[in-house]
């Protein structure tokens, strides 16, 4: 069964950093993408980064050159790490795996808070 376990959200300046981890289990994840979205009150779920098994890497806009998305794959842990925070950055972010190769991601972690004031 896969499981997905994100750990490292919390209360931060703006400006600020943290590091979120997800550690995967079930399944070797070498061969699929992993990646984080997130969740802001009163949105719809958006895609932050993804990191596909060749080591590719994907960001979306707004985070591009403040996140970094890494993967240690003996551990089985993907990882992002969070720079320059700003107040809109606040959500719940859900790590994710995309099994089918198709680009959607289709297990999920419970999420993480990560608030940013301002």
């Amino acid at each position: 069964q896969v499981q997905l376990v994100e750990s490292g959200g919390g209360l931060v300046q703006a400006g600020g950093s943290l590091r979120l981890s997800c550690a995967a289990s079930g399944r070797t994840f070498s061969f699929y993408a992993m990646g984080w979205v997130r969740q802001a009150p009163g949105k719809e779920r958006e895609f932050v980064a993804t990191r596909r098994s060749s080591s590719s890497t994907y960001y979306a806009d707004s985070v591009k050159g403040r996140f970094t998305i890494s993967r240690d794959y003996a551990k089985n842990t993907v990882y992002l790490q969070m720079n320059s925070l700003k107040p809109e950055d606040t959500a719940v972010y859900y790590c994710a795996v995309d099994t089918n190769w198709d680009d959607n991601y289709d297990y999920w972690g419970q999420g993480t808070q990560v608030t940013v004031s301002s």
